[in-house]
């Protein structure tokens, strides 16, 4: 067969996207494939065997609707897109999660798929309730806390909060974290699985879980209600207020449903109860319920009814291996329990080691500190001694010093005595001195008075004299060349005579004043000098007898 024909056999394909929660896959589908078997491609591809929950939806024209299982893919209203995108999604919601979620890629997909809702605000939730689902969102997603890896700002880049709680509260994200991880440090030893679990089931209580709501108006021109459709059965809402219905029919009082274009009927069971009319926007819409209505009352009944035998061996299954891994965590838990006790054990011998090793080290430290404390005493009692040698040569050398300075204070006292009379005496002296020059200068003065009238004296007797001559010897006028000597020789009485002798006299007398007075100014000058010596020595004996004060 040539490869031509080989070509010509194989069957028509299309590319179909799938979006899940967390991934997205794309598969090679057939043109005859319906609904159903690429429905089973997903669920084989990711090995989900609950499959009744589930569904492909796509949007078309604003509506999200379901693929039909029993219709082409083809055939059915879908976009026209290359690939066709189908988001896989959980359609019907258990009662009770905790019993009806059998295994663990069901209960995953399920916390991916209402964490995303309770994100995304279709869901409410309390602000304390979100963070509690947050902490254990936390935990399944980075198992036991442990503040030494999960440094403050590990969560910085996770959603864990609806924006409304994050706009409610004037909190920063450091806050909302510490808050977050004061919860998440309690779920210590939870499992991924089972902190999943713990998640559903604090939001299946939550009022608008897994509630399908769709506009209705009890007449055809006004929206003003809402209908629900959930696991439990079909409510009617106010527009304004999704948690509590006005009116509820649970499957078990619902006896049939049926629509007539826009139109859609709900009869109880009860014959005598009033049958509930309401119109939808659109005829699709109605389907849509209804078909929700079809499965959500078929696993209603289900439930309620004894388990088939695939549902018996899933749950055989689900508690053997709840059992296995129940027996796997504790052993994990056990071995965990043993490793961080031999790691507490190895820490405590690690810190016994280095306490051992730090008291080691003090005491070598102490030891080498306390020889050299003792190398320093030695040289300190050492030099101690050489002090004490010092000090007492000092002490030899001082008392020899005191012995001194009192025989000098003793010869500083008896100078000092000597000096004071020989001030006295120069006092006296001086006194003496004082008087001798008054009187001495008196004598002068006389003296000079008397030589004064000698002097007047002598120039009288000259002029006397000369007067005597002229009258006298008035020829020696006339005989000038003759010598006066001779005339004074040859002429001269008695009186001239005792003039030459009295003026001899006079001239000896002054000679006598004048060496008399220069005496005296040498003698003065002397007496000053011999003053002077005996001002500096008293200072100096001053000076003395201040140190030998200082010293004692």
């Amino acid at each position: 067969m040539s490869i031509r024909g080989l070509k010509k056999k194989q069957p028509k394909t299309f590319k179909v996207k799938i979006i899940t929660v967390d991934a997205e896959m794309e598969f090679s589908c057939e043109m005859k494939w319906k609904g159903k078997d690429l429905f089973d491609l997903v669920c084989r591809a990711l090995g989900l065997r609950e499959t009744w929950f589930f569904g492909l939806q796509y949007t078309m024209k604003g509506i999200c609707t379901w693929l039909k299982m029993d219709k082409k893919v083809l055939d059915q209203e879908i976009p026209k897109e290359d690939p066709i995108s189908f988001r896989f999604l959980a359609k019907f919601y258990p009662e009770k999660v905790e019993e009806e979620l059998l295994q663990e890629i069901t209960q995953h997909l399920f916390f991916l798929q209402v964490k995303k809702q309770i994100l995304d605000e279709e869901i409410y939730c309390s602000p304390e309730a979100t963070v509690l689902l947050a902490s254990y969102a936390v935990q399944a997603k980075y198992g036991d806390y442990d503040p030494n890896f999960h440094e403050p700002g590990f969560l910085a880049h996770d959603e864990l909060l609806p924006k409304r709680v994050l706009r409610q509260y004037q909190l920063t994200a450091e806050m909302w974290e510490e808050k977050i991880t004061a919860w998440y440090a309690e779920h210590r030893g939870i499992a991924r699985d089972e902190a999943e679990m713990n998640y559903l089931k604090i939001a299946q209580d939550l009022e608008m879980y897994g509630v399908n709501y769709f506009p209705i108006a009890q007449n055809k021109n006004h929206t003003d209600l809402l209908l629900g459709v959930d696991a439990k059965g079909i409510h009617i809402y106010s527009i304004n207020n999704r948690f509590s219905p006005n009116k509820s029919f649970e499957w078990s009082a619902i006896r049939n449903i049926s629509y007539s274009e826009k139109e859609l009927t709900i009869k109880p069971l009860d014959k005598k109860a009033e049958v509930f009319k309401f119109f939808s926007s659109q005829l699709k819409v109605n389907k849509l319920i209804l078909q929700l209505c079809i499965g959500n009352h078929d696993l209603f009944m289900r439930r309620r009814k004894v388990d088939s035998i695939e549902i018996q061996q899933m749950k055989a299954q689900a508690r053997e291996e709840k059992a296995r891994k129940k027996m796997e965590n504790q052993r994990l838990a056990r071995e965990k329990q043993l490793r961080e006790e031999a790691e507490r054990a190895k820490e405590e011998l690690e810190r016994r080691l280095f306490q051992l090793e730090d008291e080691a080290r003090q005491a070598n430290e102490a030891l080498l500190r306390s020889q050299e404390a003792a190398e320093l005493l030695a040289e300190k009692a050492q030099i101690a001694e050489e002090e004490a040698k010092l000090l007492a040569q000092n002490a030899a050398e001082a008392e020899q010093e005191r012995q001194r300075l009192e025989i000098t204070a003793l010869k500083t006292k008896e100078e000092k005595r000597l000096m004071e009379q020989k001030m006295r005496e120069a006092e006296l002296i001086a006194v003496k001195l004082v008087k001798e020059s008054d009187r001495r200068a008196k004598e002068a003065e006389h003296l000079k008075q008397d030589l004064h009238e000698a002097r007047e004296a002598e120039r009288k007797a000259k002029q006397k004299l000369l007067d005597i001559t002229k009258l006298n010897y008035p020829h020696m006028v006339k005989y000038p060349q003759s010598s006066p000597t001779d005339i004074r020789d040859a002429n001269f009485d008695k009186g001239s005579i005792k003039l030459d002798l009295k003026d001899i006299d006079l001239k000896r007398l002054s000679f006598e004043i004048e060496r008399e007075r220069l005496d005296y100014l040498e003698k003065s000058k002397k007496f000053e000098d011999r003053l002077k010596e005996l001002k500096s020595e008293i200072l100096a004996l001053k000076l003395e007898e201040k140190q030998s004060g200082l010293y004692s």
